[in-house]
């Protein structure tokens, strides 16, 4: 382990950061080191920036994941190396335009379906009928089900807070028949080690099987899912500050992007001046 490397891990200790961020930030930076072949402390903002510009227009990433890409050379250069604003400075990454890609009820019908394992299965409800993250999912313990109340507690969702959110009855139900045939003794979804979780990449190829199975499109990853929780609630009634609490948002206009309006929802509503000549009750 390189010096500068293992002052980063330590940074990124010191600071808290999940598991997860440790390991999408070590690995975009792991990018960088090998596009240039040149010592990370030794790069000027013009060939970071270069690099950057490569995963746009090149590699064509999505929006999400470059915005990992910027966060961790801000993380390296700013806070580790604590390099000046005139040495290093790139440009500000917004939210994208772009809205969530959403299947239809029938569409996760079938994906959730598709997998001839219960264990599958049980992932694929779970993720769908609670809202979860792909890292939550596969962090699922036994004693974060609680039966009674009918809800799911996460544990260090994303920002380090815990929450709680709706159980489905339905997945409940996939979920016990898998303790009953595999008996996890501690994660519901776990690896080749018994008491570690899943592997995220591991769970994103068993969505992309089911999918192949089904025949549903794909518009995404295993995240569709939960893109599908909110966006089904929304349309069925649900409150958005209700939705807000069991996503783990923090801003409601995180929440709000999921509200998609469709043609037969506008053809529904009414104009204000034809109520007006209403009877009264």
């Amino acid at each position: 382990m390189t010096p500068l490397r293992e002052t980063v891990l330590r940074q990124m200790r010191l600071r808290g950061f999940s598991p997860r961020t440790v390991d999408s930030y070590t690995h975009a930076l792991e990018e960088l080191a090998r596009f240039f072949r040149q010592p990370l402390d030794e790069l000027v903002c013009s060939r970071v920036q270069e690099f950057l510009d490569d995963l746009i227009t090149v590699r064509k990433l999505a929006w999400a994941t470059v915005n990992v890409y910027f966060s961790a050379c801000r993380f390296l250069y700013e806070q580790v190396l604590e390099w000046p604003e005139q040495e290093f400075s790139i440009p500000p990454r917004g939210r994208s335009g772009k809205r969530p890609g959403v299947l239809s009820r029938e569409e996760v019908q079938r994906v959730i379906n598709a997998p001839k394992g219960v264990e599958h299965r049980a992932l694929l409800a779970m993720t769908y009928g609670s809202g979860l993250r792909l890292s939550e999912v596969i962090r699922l313990k036994l004693g974060d089900i609680h039966r009674d109340r009918g809800l799911v507690f996460v544990r260090s969702g994303k920002g380090h807070q815990d929450r709680y959110t709706v159980l489905s009855t339905t997945a409940l139900s996939v979920l016990e028949d898998h303790w009953r045939r595999h008996r996890p003794p501690r994660y519901f979804f776990f690896g080749r080690d018994l008491d570690k979780p899943m592997h995220s990449g591991t769970a994103q190829q068993i969505y992309y099987q089911a999918l192949q199975r089904s025949g549903v499109r794909r518009v995404g990853g295993i995240h569709v899912l939960r893109h599908c929780f909110a966006t089904h609630l929304i349309e069925a009634g649900v409150d958005i500050y209700l939705l807000k609490r069991w996503m783990g948002h923090r801003a409601l206009s995180t929440t709000g992007r999921y509200i998609h309006i469709s043609e037969e929802r506008i053809r529904r509503v009414r104009s204000p001046l034809d109520m007006l000549h209403e009877p009264e009750e």
